[in-house]
């Protein structure tokens, strides 16, 4: 909205006294700025009216270590607070005529809506069932559907023409070089990624503090990929020239590092910028021992705007290492449920697979930080990737 604010009174002498909000660069960081400031500033009363709403239920899932259980009446649904900051940040400083930016905000509220009802079906039925797995895998793929045929494609000769590139971009390999083309196949991998993203992201949600520091980290580091290749950087580079020699010319930032363009990444890492703030905001009140829980209505959001970013910045198979440690803890619940139905056996004593750990003897908060240790690991694997191609 302040950018539009802008964009109307640039030629006035009103405008020159809003010539900052023209760059990208300040209005990320005052989007990070703006939703920790929103959180810090809502986040105790607004605890303290779900801890009202909900009494004494028991908010803690029934597939958990015993000792979870010390938990009890620990209010959740402390995502919807990152979703509200999200949001505010987001309209207020990033340019609302980029469509990127209209489908990530579709993708995080619409899958934070799903997380809602399955939060209040818990709550209202007294059970850590909530929504069926069908049921919220068919809705999540609905919103999927709407934000890709809504916003990304436009109707041509009466046939549906992709406004997105089908193109697979692998790390390490400089897109000049090489790029799979997966054509209409690509919507199937993209919902893979943003579904498979959002449930990982669920299955995290263990403990304290466990899901929203790597939430930050991949959020930062999409920030910087989106930034990247959308921003209208230039740097000087030697090319070979005609008559022999080299030549200094001036060459895009994303060809340079070798990654695709992406319109509107730039205002993308606003968005992301955005998450960060909110993220840091909910864990001064979600850091162990925690005063309110994400619930699904935050960690299927979050997931599922993780995985929007790594579709929207063409960074699908890269944000394997992004989304490092939500990609383990789902491979973990999908090897023990093979294992199981083959063989009658498990491979860890519990999964998600921060669980085993837990059951193996090692204490909550040590669990916590070392899966942030490895996450920002991760994350700096894939930043490597920007220049190493």
């Amino acid at each position: 909205m302040l950018f539009l604010l802008y964009e109307t009174f640039k030629d006035t002498h009103a405008g020159r006294f809003l010539n900052f909000l023209r760059y990208p660069t300040f209005r990320l960081v005052a989007a990070g700025v703006a939703a920790l400031l929103i959180g810090l500033f809502f986040g105790r009363r607004f605890i303290a009216q779900l801890r009202a709403t909900q009494g004494e239920a028991n908010n803690v899932r029934e597939d958990t270590p015993d000792r979870h259980q010390t938990k009890k009446g620990t209010p959740t649904m402390g995502g919807a607070l990152i979703l509200l900051c999200v949001a505010l940040a987001t309209l207020l400083f990033a340019d609302l005529r980029e469509r990127v930016i209209w489908l990530a905000l579709l993708w995080t509220l619409g899958f934070g809506f799903i997380g809602f009802l399955d939060d209040w079906l818990k709550l209202s039925k007294r059970n850590s069932k909530g929504l069926a797995p069908r049921k919220k895998l068919l809705l999540q793929t609905l919103f999927f559907v709407v934000g890709v045929f809504g916003i990304l494609c436009t109707w041509h000769g009466g046939s549906p023409h992709l406004l997105v590139d089908t193109r697979l971009t692998l790390p390490f390999v400089p897109t000049r070089h090489f790029n799979l083309e997966l054509g209409w196949g690509y919507l199937l991998f993209a919902w893979v990624v943003v579904v498979g993203a959002s449930n990982a992201v669920n299955l995290t949600d263990g403990l304290d503090g466990l899901a929203i520091v790597p939430t930050i980290v991949a959020a930062l580091t999409f920030a910087i990929f989106c930034y990247v290749a959308g921003s209208g950087l230039y740097l000087a580079d030697l090319v070979a020239a005609a008559g022999g020699g080299q030549k200094l010319v001036s060459v895009p930032l994303w060809r340079y590092l070798g990654v695709p363009q992406v319109v509107g990444g730039a205002e993308l890492a606003v968005f992301c910028a955005s998450i960060v703030g909110a993220g840091i905001a909910f864990l001064w009140f979600n850091a162990y021992p925690a005063s309110v829980f994400m619930g699904d209505v935050g960690s299927l959001a979050l997931g599922g705007a993780l995985g929007g970013l790594a579709v929207l910045s063409k960074q699908e198979v890269t944000s394997a290492f992004i989304l490092g440690v939500f990609l383990a803890e789902l491979l973990s619940v999908m090897i023990q449920v093979a294992s199981f139905r083959l063989t009658g056996r498990r491979v860890f004593r519990m999964a998600p697979v921060h669980h085993h750990f837990e059951l193996k003897g090692l204490s909550e908060p040590k669990i916590i930080v070392r899966f942030w240790i490895v996450s920002i690991l991760c994350c700096g694997v894939a930043l490597l990737t920007l220049k190493l191609r």
